[in-house]
């Protein structure tokens, strides 16, 4: 199962996942130690908030997606591209992932006041 994760450039979970350029890809394997990332950046056309969904993309085949914050938009186009959008107040990547590779629960998302702003914006969204 490949699970994928936003991260700031200190390498903390990142809200806005949408927006976010720099992602952990985790490729989860059954009765394996937790894996190494591999760490990608998008280009501005491949962030998911402007992605056209024209064309393949470095997250595709991701099944899980670990962030902050994502607004509703985010989730249901992630759901059409086949991933799961978990939110979490976790800050640590490999804490996240060995939380959900235990079958545990996230700890709650912080608030964050951009999501509210983008749950007005997703009422228009083409998502």
């Amino acid at each position: 199962m490949k699970i994928a994760i936003p991260v700031t450039g200190d390498s903390h979970v990142v809200g806005h996942a949408g927006q976010a350029r720099n992602w952990l890809i985790y490729d989860c394997q059954p009765d394996s130690p937790q894996p190494l990332p591999l760490a990608i950046e998008l280009s501005k056309e491949q962030i998911l908030h402007h992605f056209e969904d024209d064309g393949p993309h470095p997250l595709d085949g991701v099944e899980v997606i670990i962030a902050a914050s994502a607004g509703d938009g985010f989730v249901r186009h992630m759901a059409k591209r086949g991933a799961e959008v978990l939110l979490t107040g976790e800050k640590e990547p490999a804490a996240a992932l060995a939380r959900i590779l235990a079958g545990e629960a996230l700890p709650d998302a912080r608030f964050d006041i951009t999501t509210t702003l983008c749950k007005i914006r997703d009422l228009f969204s083409r998502h």
